[in-house]
């Protein structure tokens, strides 16, 4: 009966396109070595670039290493790809990744929407490969030469590199453990899935938002494997729910690696749902969980449970637990978080910039006693001729209905005024009534796909500065623009 649940489940995923067509799959992996390309040609145009003998060039070399849902296997057909490019040490981020490699990027056939993201924990540069997204930080390792399947989790490979290149390894290390220690892995990719589409649908999903990301669930999914290591998928579902439920929070998740437990730190559990990385059991999953989204993930996890008591009946309704979040029923009232910006360049790193302190104000608004409920899903009002994004949070019933949305809106515009680089754009703040809310709003967020900041394309007709090699004086590695708005150096040259 188990079996025929877990294939109905499996229906259910495909039906619902959580699975690439093996066409998407095999254009994906085209794209990924046509990467491992371009960055081999990088390399070595660097290494000449540093007048290194002709043997190491010709022996020097750099890779690209997957990760995210990606490398995980259990990316959608949408889903976009998480690559890290793992350079030498004589390759530096600021000049050689950001500047030389920009410059070859940029005039490539069917390549597209390259952006350089530098104001961030893990710098990165953003593009389309062949209609494809790509995420792509950069590592620099303390040798000459990094091979193609380099062991990332050895310690002669990590040692005396820069806090940037550490946490960029971060994903690279964690999948990698993941891929270690499940003991199915294709039942571990199914119950992600499964996951994953669970948290989308019930507004449980994202990070930003003060929710799970993907690496708290790949983690969350990975120990529920471990715990049941011959159970059908329908149970894993059943267990995930039934795990978690009854977890007894603040308690850390740790992944069984055959070493001793790690002790708990009491300063450390101060998380509302601590999850422990399986690639250093000292470092916890960056989390934004607040107080009213920990209680909104128990809430959901219980329903879960309750709902998959009975999951390994073989006429079971999966339809049930995936039912998008009610929220034009659940709530009357809203908070209106609408952000705005002159152009839509400009628009994607405002509206990056503030989601990335949603969680102040989610703070902010528990300690005036209105807790709320943060919607993930972004709106555009189309009836507004500025481009926007719009946010709608249902409010909670708390000491006050009414919070004093002004006082709110001053302290979080002085969090987000504070530190921007760019022109800072438009932020209001307002609660709305339920019957107040666009139709576009009222749907659930099933459909709703969480956008990620665009970022600045430059006017190329600017005057530009040419940027010289620091090892070839007088080889130009691009130009920097002169306009005192622009953040990032362009690479036209």
């Amino acid at each position: 009966m188990e079996g025929e649940s877990s294939l109905s489940l499996l229906q259910l995923m495909a039906k619902e396109g959580l699975v690439p067509s093996p066409e998407e799959e095999e254009r994906r992996k085209n794209v990924v070595e046509k990467l491992k390309k371009i960055i081999m040609a990088w390399v070595k145009k660097v290494a000449w670039q540093r007048r290194l003998p002709t043997k190491h060039i010709a022996e020097t070399s750099a890779t690209i290493l997957t990760y995210g849902s990606y490398g995980l296997g259990v990316h959608g057909s949408d889903s976009d790809i998480d690559a890290l490019c793992v350079g030498p040490v004589f390759a530096t981020m600021a000049e050689d990744f950001f500047i030389v490699l920009h410059n070859m990027l940029k005039g490539r056939e069917g390549l597209s929407e390259i952006h350089c993201v530098k104001d961030v924990k893990v710098p990165l540069m953003r593009f389309k490969l062949d209609g494809i997204s790509i995420d792509l930080p950069y590592a620099q390792l303390k040798v000459l030469s990094v091979p193609e399947d380099v062991d990332i989790l050895n310690p002669c490979f990590l040692s005396d590199i820069d806090e940037t290149s550490w946490k960029s390894l971060s994903g690279i290390r964690v999948n990698k453990r993941i891929h270690q220690l499940v003991p199915n892995l294709e039942n571990f990719q199914s119950l992600l899935r499964c996951i994953k589409f669970w948290a989308t649908r019930r507004g449980v999903y994202g990070n930003l938002n003060g929710f799970l990301g993907g690496v708290h669930l790949a983690i969350l999914t990975a120990f529920v494997c471990q715990c049941h290591p011959n159970a059908s998928l329908s149970a894993l579902v059943s267990n995930f729910f039934k795990t978690f439920a009854l977890w007894p929070w603040p308690t850390p998740v740790e992944l069984q690696d055959g070493a001793m437990p790690t002790t708990i730190n009491p300063a450390e559990t101060q998380f509302f749902m601590p999850i422990r990385l399986p690639c250093s059991p000292s470092e916890y999953c960056h989390s934004n969980i607040t107080r009213c989204t920990f209680y909104k993930i128990r809430v959901e996890f219980l329903r879960g449970h309750k709902l998959t008591k009975d999951a390994g009946r073989p006429n079971f309704d999966w339809e049930n637990i995936f039912e998008p979040f009610p929220y034009s029923k659940k709530y009357m009232r809203f908070i209106k978080i609408y952000v705005s910006a002159a152009n839509q360049d400009d628009l994607g790193d405002w509206v990056g910039w503030v989601k990335s302190r949603f969680r102040f104000l989610l703070i902010k608004l528990e300690e005036v006693q209105s807790p709320c409920d943060p919607n993930p899903a972004e709106y555009v009002d189309v009836d507004v001729e500025e481009p926007n994004a719009v946010f709608y949070w249902g409010l909670l019933p708390g000491k006050t209905n009414f919070p004093d949305i002004e006082s709110v809106k001053e302290a979080f515009w002085k969090v987000v005024s504070n530190g921007y680089q760019g022109s800072l754009g438009r932020l209001e703040l307002s609660i709305v009534q339920v019957s107040q809310l666009p139709n576009y709003a009222r749907l659930d967020n099933a459909s709703r796909k969480g956008t990620k900041a665009c970022w600045k394309i430059f006017d190329y007709n600017q005057q530009r500065i040419p940027i010289y090699s620091q090892h070839l004086p007088d080889y130009v590695v691009g130009y920097m623009t002169t306009n005192r708005d622009t953040k990032y150096p362009s690479a036209g040259g």
